[in-house]
Parts: structure tokens; C-alpha cells; sequence
């Protein structure tokens, strides 16, 4: 029987603003590592991608136990947990993180608790939501990780720039907070038992038409994460090349991009419910790639334009990166079967963030083959490998479709 103290919009409105609480300290490292820990620890590109993407990968580590648990236990409990240790994990980060290991090994810590939290909310939202209602409540929920970024970024670089670079992680360590009061406001929700054994994800991966989403979402979690976690060292560099005549701080760069996520993911889904979801996604994601190649070239370029031309260029690909997410994500929800939705938000989480902690370090290392980060070639490098990953997304959806329509082999 399904139970909740709060219904309809406002507990979605609570979900939501619990979301973005809890991802206060999402973008933190990379936020404060091009201006503070880059040069205080002395890291090299890849260094400090390996860094960043310890975050998810420690996401990656949980998420697959911690969401398929809740097929078997109210989510609510392990969002609960989970948003308690993101927190606990950050501030440990601000306190104690003095050089690559600690700091790779606190952050994974952090990821690990947002494993606790992001999926299982999801899965604690739609658990308590009617089936005409999970498309764009869950789109809503997925763009709101957009506002959360955001906030993230913009607390994270003025914390760090007036009262240092632990000062950014003890603040954005409170944001978890809001999820656990949110928490305590929803009442249980026992799920109903598969029977199936809890990590048996066999059921999700002959679900061809889940896997396609799944997959797909994979490609968009490389690229969006790969931009995150590079935006503010690449925006200054952009700022350093042109003397002055960038226009915008990179903080506000930073900003701006993560905050056009939330209407572009939403507006994303809703063309994706008008015009049919996979064709829309296979379109967003091919322009993505091109307008990513785009601005690796425009990089290398040295005219007083390239400035506005970037940034230009910049803010059309911050629409085109997250524009597909609430469609991927609402796609993977309604293709799940029932009985295993939690294992097939975990399947589609530990494939996102996977590729999200492989994205991070992947441009790393592209930087450094291509000379380092304040180098045009070494971004062109960076972009190309972005570009990759988009052009990739489409292909996911295109199998997904050739094997459901794949006539079953019968021996003669």
C-alpha cells in the first residue's frame, strides 16, 4: 500500500529541493582544482582528472548494491544514509585532504554516499507517484541536478576565493541536510519482492528496449561529466589567451552552463513525448558532437572574435549536452519492468557514472597528450574526445532497436 505525508507536487517539490541540497558539493573539486589544488599539490592533467572522477567512480562501486536494495527495503531509508555520508564525506574532504591519495580516497568516499542518495531518491519519488505521473516528475527530478550543479559551482568558487579552498568544502557539506529533512517528511513505502537474488541484473539486460536508454545514457554521462569537470580550467584558459577579453569570469561561465541544463532537460523531454524519444535523442546528440567540435577548433584560433565566438558556442553546447537527459533517464523509468526497477536504475546509474569518472580522466589525459591545459591543441584534443562520445549515443538506441526487431532464429 502506498503512503506518503506529502503528495502530489509537494512531494515532488521536497524531492526536488532535497536533490538539489544534496548536491551542493557535487562539483567542488572541480570547481576550486584549476585555481587551488592543481598548483598547491602540484597535479598533472591526468592527476587531477584521476582526482575528480573518484567521485564517480566510488558511485559507481555503491550504486549497484545500494539501488537494487531497494527493491527489497523502503529507498527512502537508503536515501536517507546516503545523503548523511555525501555530507560527512565532503567535510571530511575541507578538514583532512592533503595531497592526491587523501583527497582521491575522500572524494570517492563522497561519491560513494551519492550513490546512496540520487538513484534511491529517484526511486523513493516514482515509488509513490502514479504511473500518468513518473515522465515529468522524473524529468523534473533529473533537471533539477542541473540547478544543483549550479549552486554547486557558484557556492563552491566564492566560498574558495574568500575564505579558501576548505572553506568551499565545509559549506557544500551541509547541503545534504535538505534531503534529510526531506526524508523524514515522506512515511514508508515497502516495495513489493521480485524473488530475484539482489545483484541478478539478468532481467534488466535481456530488457533490450531499458538497455538501449541505459547505454545511451552512458555516452551522455561521459560527455556532460568530461565538460563539468574541465568548464572552469578551460574557460581560463580561454580568459589567459585573450588578455582580458573573454567578457565572463569563469565562475559565471561555469554557472551559467550547469544552470542551462534544467530548462534545456526539461524542454529535451518534452519534444522527446511530442516527436518520439529516440529519434529526438539520436538528433540532440549528433548536433552535441558537432557543436563540440566546433569549439576544439575555434580553440586554436587566435582572432579578437574567438572569445565571443566561444562563448557563444559554449552556451549552445551546455543545451545540447543535457538536453537528452530527462529522456534517457524517463525512457530507462518506463521501459523497466516493475518488479525490478531498482535494479534497473541501478544498472542505469552505475553505466552513467562509469562512464562519468572514465570522461573526467579521459580529457586529463587528452590534455596532457595534447600539451597540457593551456595548450589550443591540447583542448582540441579534449573536445574531439567529447565529440566521440556523443556521436556514440545514438548507435546505443539504434541497437537497442535492431534487437527487438530481430526475428528469433528457430534451428531447421
Amino acid at each position: 500500500m502506498r503512503s506518503t505525508r506529502l503528495s502530489g507536487r509537494w512531494l515532488v517539490a521536497a524531492m526536488c529541493a532535497g536533490q538539489v541540497g544534496n548536491l551542493l558539493p557535487h562539483v567542488v573539486v572541480p570547481a576550486v582544482m584549476p585555481q587551488h589544488l592543481m598548483p598547491l599539490w602540484q597535479l598533472s592533467g591526468s592527476e587531477a582528472g584521476m582526482m575528480a572522477a573518484a567521485y564517480a567512480l566510488g558511485y559507481m562501486l555503491a550504486v549497484p548494491f545500494l539501488t537494487t536494495l531497494t527493491d527489497r527495503i523502503d529507498a527512502r531509508l537508503i536515501l536517507l544514509g546516503g545523503s548523511a555520508v555525501s555530507g560527512l564525506a565532503t567535510v571530511a574532504f575541507g578538514v583532512l585532504a592533503d595531497g592526491l591519495a587523501s583527497a582521491a580516497l575522500l572524494w570517492a568516499l563522497a561519491g560513494i554516499g551519492f550513490a546512496g542518495a540520487y538513484m534511491p531518491g529517484l526511486k523513493a519519488l516514482s515509488d509513490r507517484l502514479g504511473p500518468g505521473d513518473i515522465s515529468r516528475s522524473v524529468t523534473l527530478y533529473t533537471a533539477c541536478f542541473s540547478l544543483g550543479v549550479g549552486l554547486s559551482f557558484l557556492v563552491s568558487q566564492l566560498a574558495a576565493e574568500h575564505l579558501g579552498w576548505r572553506a568551499a568544502f565545509l559549506i557544500t557539506g551541509l547541503g545534504p541536510l535538505a534531503m534529510v529533512a526531506a526524508c523524514l517528511a515522506l512515511a514508508p513505502v515497502q516495495p513489493r519482492p521480485s524473488g530475484a537474488a539482489l545483484l541478478d541484473f539478468t532481467p534488466v539486460l535481456s530488457n533490450r528496449a531499458a538497455m538501449g536508454y541505459i547505454l545511451g545514457y552512458g555516452a551522455h554521462c561521459f560527455e556532460l561529466y568530461a565538460l563539468r569537470t574541465w568548464i572552469v580550467a578551460f574557460w581560463a584558459f580561454v580568459a589567459a589567451r585573450s588578455g582580458g577579453a573573454a567578457v565572463l569570469e569563469p565562475v559565471t561561465v561555469s554557472v551559467i552552463t550547469a544552470l542551462l541544463a534544467m530548462p534545456s532537460s526539461v524542454l529535451g523531454n518534452e519534444a522527446a513525448i511530442r516527436f518520439g524519444r529516440r529519434r529526438v535523442i539520436a538528433a540532440v546528440m549528433i548536433v552535441s558532437g558537432a557543436v563540440a567540435v566546433a569549439i576544439g577548433i575555434a580553440s586554436g584560433a587566435a582572432t579578437s572574435a574567438v572569445p565571443g565566438v566561444l562563448l557563444a558556442l559554449l552556451l549552445v553546447y551546455a543545451i545540447t549536452v543535457p538536453a537528452d537527459s530527462g529522456a534517457l533517464t524517463s525512457g530507462m523509468t518506463a521501459s523497466a519492468n516493475p518488479a525490478y526497477r531498482g535494479a534497473t536504475m541501478a544498472m542505469h546509474s552505475t553505466v552513467g557514472f562509469g562512464l562519468s569518472a572514465a570522461g573526467g580522466w579521459a580529457i586529463g589525459i587528452a590534455l596532457d597528450a595534447g600539451g597540457g591545459p593551456v595548450s589550443a591543441s591540447g583542448w582540441l584534443a579534449a573536445f574531439a574526445v567529447m565529440a566521440g562520445s556523443a556521436f556514440l549515443g545514438p548507435l546505443a538506441l539504434w541497437w537497442s532497436v535492431r534487437a527487438r526487431a530481430a526475428p528469433v532464429r528457430t534451428p531447421e
